[in-house]
């Protein structure tokens, strides 16, 4: 299977990694988050329009298996277990997230977000990933925290989100790993 940073249907994306690596390891300074013992389980990425959510598709195809394809938040997401994994910061990531566009606008189209995993009880996710920050980096202008609980249509666990984002990269924290969520799909 051919390597991902090969595919022509790929190469907007090969060449916006350097852009978020920067700018997602300059957001975790800013936040005071030591991004070194942590456990990021999945990337994603966001466009404005499904003719490019396809041709990434395409592209995915061509260099993973689809993992799963779902319906959250009245969009179709799908997840590509790659066969050579996108490496950003000291990560290797072998699961992407393509979300098809919903009705909110991003600044850029590309590389969006990582998820970082922080097992425990669902509910205390936003305590413990808020400990993880700096008091003065959630207060700085710019920055801001969500919290949401999306849900596919087959999934059974809870999977509570906490997203801190500078408006141009974001971080978001789960008490699961992506391929659990997919396998409680199946059960």
């Amino acid at each position: 299977m051919q390597d991902w940073q090969s595919i022509e249907e790929l190469q907007d994306i090969v060449a916006d990694l350097p852009r978020f690596t920067d700018a997602l390891t300059g957001l975790a300074a800013r936040l005071g988050l030591d991004i070194a013992p942590l456990d990021a389980d999945h990337i994603s990425l966001r466009c404005h329009q499904n003719a490019t959510a396809e041709r990434w598709r395409k592209g995915f195809e061509q260099c993973g298996a689809l993992l799963s394809e779902n319906i959250i938040n009245g969009r179709p997401i799908c997840l590509f277990k790659l066969a050579q994994p996108v490496k950003v910061a000291h990560w290797a990531f072998s699961v992407v997230e393509l979300p098809w566009p919903g009705e909110k606008r991003y600044p850029h189209e590309g590389w969006e977000h990582i998820e970082i995993v922080l097992p425990g009880e669902p509910e205390t996710l936003n305590a413990r990933a808020v400990a993880l920050l700096s008091d003065e980096g959630l207060c700085q202008k710019g920055i801001a925290v969500k919290t949401s609980a999306p849900k596919g249509e087959r999934e059974r666990l809870p999977n509570p989100t906490l997203a801190v984002t500078d408006g141009a990269v974001t971080i978001k924290f789960h008490p699961w790993s992506i391929e659990t969520i997919v396998a409680s799909e199946r059960e």
